[in-house]
């Protein structure tokens, strides 16, 4: 189900031309990267979605009851408490007290709020500020949610628990779009890739399928430093590793040269 539509749709600001002629649609279900260099017009795009911005021409349509926006820079509360400015905006978007706070913690546990969710927002680091403003826009299932670069500032944990949090809101209905720089990050999360050139889009691609391995370990390899690895996800019978169907076989030949048992391959991703 289209969620979102950008009809050709161009932006300006006086003579100055931000994006020309964009179509594009996200469909329940989808998680859709923007990537594109600085200035080409993809936070641009991102305000279109939800409303914060106007086209100069094109049309902008949302079929979306509940959207949620994560901006690039987030504007922290200075007398709340992460969970009290949570609880404040749970309220704001219709849950009871009780819901809002359970939900605020249980977003903060995943994400792993560094002091706690009592800590004072003038207190947090900008990682853990992006920890809250990710929280405040997953307290009620969205049906659009837009990041603007959510990865920034996140440690390491907090990057695997938003990718999860992420696949889990598309994989109950809601229309997903983010901008991010990593490749990496676009590849194990995004299922279609939209680029951004000079304020025009010049690709529309699928992401490739995804081959997972699963292994017993045997010599000591630092799997994260191999390129074609998308992700790594220890387990206690070993480890899993997703890598792009078609350059799987290089990994598989190195795990064996290096003594690894090899469990289960399967594609879980298709084009």
């Amino acid at each position: 189900m289209e969620v979102v539509r950008l009809r050709q749709v161009s932006k300006r600001y006086g003579r100055r031309e931000i994006l020309a002629d964009v179509d594009l649609q996200v469909n329940a279900g989808e998680l859709v990267a923007l990537v594109g260099a600085n200035g080409s017009g993809k936070s641009t795009v991102l305000k279109l979605m939800v409303g914060l911005s106007r086209p100069s021409a094109g049309s902008v349509q949302r079929n979306a009851g509940v959207v949620s926006y994560v901006p690039d820079v987030f504007a922290s509360h200075d007398r709340l408490s992460a969970s009290a400015y949570l609880r404040h905006m749970g309220r704001i978007r219709g849950l009871s007290t009780r819901t809002a706070q359970a939900r605020a913690h249980e977003l903060l546990d995943r994400l792993a709020l560094s002091g706690g969710a009592d800590t004072p927002m003038r207190k947090l680091s900008k990682g853990n500020a992006q920890k809250v403003a990710l929280a405040q826009a997953l307290l009620r299932q969205p049906e659009l949610l837009v990041l603007d670069e959510p990865w920034a500032g996140l440690d390491a944990t907090a990057h695997t628990t938003l990718r999860e949090l992420l696949t889990e809101t598309a994989a109950q209905g809601a229309a997903v779009a983010f901008t991010e720089h990593s490749a990496q990050v676009v590849r194990s999360t995004a299922t279609r890739v939209c680029e951004i050139e000079h304020g025009r889009l010049t690709a529309l691609t699928h992401q490739a399928s995804l081959t997972e391995i699963s292994m017993v370990p045997g010599a000591e390899i630092d799997w994260s430093r191999y390129p074609d690895v998308v992700e790594v996800r220890p387990h206690e019978a070993g480890v899993t590793l997703m890598v792009p169907t078609g350059r799987h076989d290089a990994t598989l030949l190195t795990a064996l040269q290096h003594g690894w048992s090899v469990t289960t391959v399967r594609q879980v991703r298709s084009e």
